[in-house]
């Protein structure tokens, strides 16, 4: 066994050490739902050892040459993707004069006190999964003590199914490095870092250059420094804490909590973490007030969302809509339906958030709505699959993808999730399982995982359970 803190231990973990991402096939779940527009891609990418799961190209089916997705917004006067509409912003300038930067000299302007109400009354929700309280996460940081502070960024947008973050990284970069000057103002970092991932090396090259650009304008620097880390694949890295212990050279396996990281993060300092699509909505946040904001949407799912739709789709593509849109209006209206079949189930938030079936498609996309029939907004990575695609089969896909990503940190996540990935592979093949057992290491998945990994994926289990009982009833009885 390797030591733990030994550079071979941290080495060993990543799926991506030594590789080059753009040689190796996606095994991903966006590509398995679309796997009969390809079928010999797909199947050459099983064949492989080496793969990953997830280009961030899930709006074209397996092994298809890379292509701009189609990219609309619904919204009268777009929140995230103006800029991304207009073809991208790769000039600092250019940034400038399309009315970047006001935001970041208004809240120069503001106080502190200021800047942490408009995050609260604006109702903004952290985009990366949770849904967190974002002006929460401002105030706690804010709030506490220690000799420095660090804003983090999470770009590592892992979930398969899911690409909003790498356009507005591409297409968009000083809104995020303008979004992370007002949020280390807020909390009074002096220090940030964007975490990206490997599998995105247009991203690290747009935004190395961005990052120049903007220490050469003395937006970097002085007050704030941003620097880039590009991570060696690893889904579990999308984890706050697991993400910190990558920036810190160690095996990126998710921490005991609390502390949270809000007071104990990255070196033990007071750190604020959020992801891309979170930071690039606070310079129009502040802009056009918080009042503005908070009139997009319903209930306390305000604001503005970025989805990914998948290549099951008609018209795959990375839309903007408002809260509150009901789930069959995204697949009907935005996707325009299906490409083949009719729609078995539609999975919203990634590979740990459920699936909807077809008789709940008028649920809005809404955290608390979706919450209630046990899925989620997630990452807002939607992926359609089709009907000649059996239920086990998914499931089977899921805690394959599952027990590969686990960190390894905690026996009912590490033994269970691949002891359940084979268990559901079998039934898929039409064996029998052990169901009683099946149930056992899902009930310790969901109680005694040590982070959102495990309880994810019996969270998942348990949504298939809900809402097709007669599919699984057999496995499962």
């Amino acid at each position: 066994m390797l030591p733990a803190g030994s550079q071979d231990a941290v080495d060993s973990f990543y799926h991506l050490h030594g590789e080059d991402p753009a040689a190796l096939p996606c095994q991903g779940l966006a590509c398995f739902a679309a796997r009969a527009q390809a079928p010999a891609a797909w199947h050459a990418a099983q064949r492989q050892d080496r793969g990953l799961y997830c280009h961030g190209q899930c709006h074209q089916p397996p092994g298809a040459a890379p292509v701009r997705p189609h990219i609309a917004s619904l919204l009268p006067h777009s929140v995230l993707l103006d800029n991304v509409l207009a073809g991208g912003i790769h000039d600092f300038g250019a940034y400038l004069a399309r009315g970047g930067g006001v935001a970041l000299q208004q809240a120069r302007r503001m106080s502190q006190v200021a800047l942490l109400q408009a995050l609260d009354d604006s109702g903004l929700r952290g985009r990366g999964g949770a849904g967190f309280p974002a002006g929460r996460k401002w105030r706690a940081a804010a709030a506490a003590g220690g000799s420095r502070k660090y804003l983090v960024v999470n770009a590592d947008e892992g979930d398969p199914g899911s690409f909003s973050d790498r356009y507005l990284l591409e297409d968009d970069p000083y809104c995020l490095i303008e979004g992370c000057l007002i949020a280390a103002q807020a909390i009074g970092a002096r220090h940030g870092v964007i975490y990206l991932r490997k599998e995105y090396p247009h991203a690290a090259r747009v935004l190395q250059v961005a990052l120049q650009q903007a220490r050469d304008a003395d937006w970097l620097g002085t007050d704030f420094e941003l620097t880039l880390h590009i991570g060696d694949g690893s889904y579990l890295c999308g984890e706050e804490t697991a993400l910190l212990n990558a920036l810190e050279g160690r095996r990126p396996e998710a921490r005991l909590r609390p502390p949270q990281i809000t007071t104990h993060g990255l070196h033990g300092q007071p750190t604020l973490l959020h992801n891309v699509e979170t930071l690039c909505a606070v310079p129009w946040l502040i802009r056009h007030g918080a009042a503005a904001y908070a009139a997009l949407g319903v209930g306390r799912s305000r604001g503005s969302k970025l989805l990914s739709l998948n290549a099951s789709f008609n018209r795959p593509g990375l839309y903007e809509v408002p809260f509150g849109l009901p789930l069959h209006a995204i697949v009907t209206e935005l996707g325009l339906g299906l490409r083949h079949g009719s729609l078995r189930g539609l999975m919203v938030g990634g590979p740990l958030a459920g699936l909807v079936p077809p008789a709940l498609l008028d649920t809005p996309l809404d955290y608390e709505a979706l919450h209630a029939i046990g899925c989620a907004v997630g990452h807002g990575g939607v992926i359609a699959f089709a009907d000649d695609t059996p239920l086990l089969a998914i499931m089977a896909e899921v805690f394959r993808f599952g027990a590969r990503e686990s960190c390894g940190k905690c026996t009912p996540c590490h033994y269970g999730a691949a002891e359940l990935a084979r268990q559901f592979a079998a039934a898929a093949d039409g064996q029998a399982i052990d169901g009683a057992r099946c149930r056992a290491l899902l009930d310790n998945l969901a109680q005694a995982s040590l982070c959102g990994h495990g309880r994810g994926l019996a969270e998942f289990a348990h949504a298939l359970q809900r809402h097709y009982p007669e599919e699984l009833r057999a496995c499962l009885a």
